[in-house]
């Protein structure tokens, strides 16, 4: 366990916190009473950090400096923000929770933003290194994003906001020729295998799913597929290779498509339909009870 780096001179009378707070809820339920109750969350000192008594009096102070918390919800209030001897910014905030229960968080990505939410930098931290954080508690930590991850020089002195980078819901986004084709009942069919029925691709990824596959009588396959977008950011395609696997596992067809700036927007799943011509086709009567398709690298 490796102390904080002290952010304040020792003796400084004049400590205030500096950035915003940013909080997201928890999934937990709670009764109409409850949501109207505030809690403050009490300082916890990570176990293994040896704090002196000057630490520990500036953590309390500060946490005595945010506001209380409504139930279920977990905060990063931002405390100071500065750059050590390497360039790198280090932001020292309070993890807080007023759940009942003790949290545990995994990998989080954050996002440090200035007073206009502009983007400073962002980084996935692993919050198993806080440990356990009880009930209603506040805990010290500090987050360091690397110098070459910075998108400024100069860090905003106040009311930056350090926040954890929360997926949108996932959403459907049809093309306009789908758009045009599908009936109204197909739009909302495909909308719920998208957006409830089907588990979202992880954070950062993006992947391929089977969604229907018809062989024409002239002989040309049709693959529609689901081109899931988990980034933050638009996905744009120029070509896509594709390899197409019957039941059997064995190869069927395989081709170079030209998507012409085929766009997948953040967080959405976008349908697309690949022809192959008869030509490319390299197995007869395959076996589509079961196939998939994806990307020849």
């Amino acid at each position: 366990m490796r102390n904080l780096f002290r952010f304040f001179k020792r003796g400084e009378q004049n400590i205030k916190k500096q950035g915003l707070d940013s909080t997201i809820e928890s999934e937990e339920r709670v009764t109409r009473e409850d949501q109207e109750a505030s809690i403050p969350p009490k300082l916890s000192l990570h176990p293994d950090w040896e704090a002196t008594e000057e630490d520990r009096y500036v953590y309390q102070f500060l946490n005595n400096s945010c506001a209380p918390m409504k139930p279920n919800q977990v905060s990063l209030s931002g405390a100071n923000l500065t750059k050590d001897e390497n360039g790198n910014a280090v932001v020292t905030a309070l993890v807080r929770t007023s759940l009942s229960t003790p949290l545990t968080l995994d990998v989080m990505k954050l996002v440090l933003m200035d007073s206009e939410k502009n983007i400073i930098a962002k980084k996935s931290f692993n919050f198993k290194e806080l440990g356990e954080i009880p009930p209603a508690s506040s805990r010290p930590w500090q987050f360091t994003f690397e110098k070459e991850s910075l998108k400024t020089k100069d860090l905003p002195k106040e009311n930056w906001t350090l926040a954890f980078q929360v997926a949108p819901p996932h959403k459907l986004d049809l093309d306009e020729t789908w758009e045009n084709n599908l009936s109204e009942n197909e739009k909302e069919s495909l909308k719920n295998l998208v957006e409830k029925d089907m588990t979202p691709p992880k954070d950062g990824e993006v992947n391929f799913q089977s969604l229907q596959a018809d062989q024409a009588k002239n002989g040309n396959l049709h693959i529609s597929l689901l081109l899931r977008n988990g980034t933050d950011q638009d996905v744009t395609f120029e070509q896509i290779p594709l390899i197409v696997e019957d039941a059997m596992g064995e190869q069927v067809a395989e081709g170079v498509f030209q998507t012409k700036d085929l766009l997948i927007k953040a967080y959405t799943t976008k349908p697309w339909t690949f022809i192959f011509p008869a030509s490319l086709i390299q197995k007869e009567n395959a076996d589509f009870s079961r196939w998939r398709a994806y990307p020849n690298q």
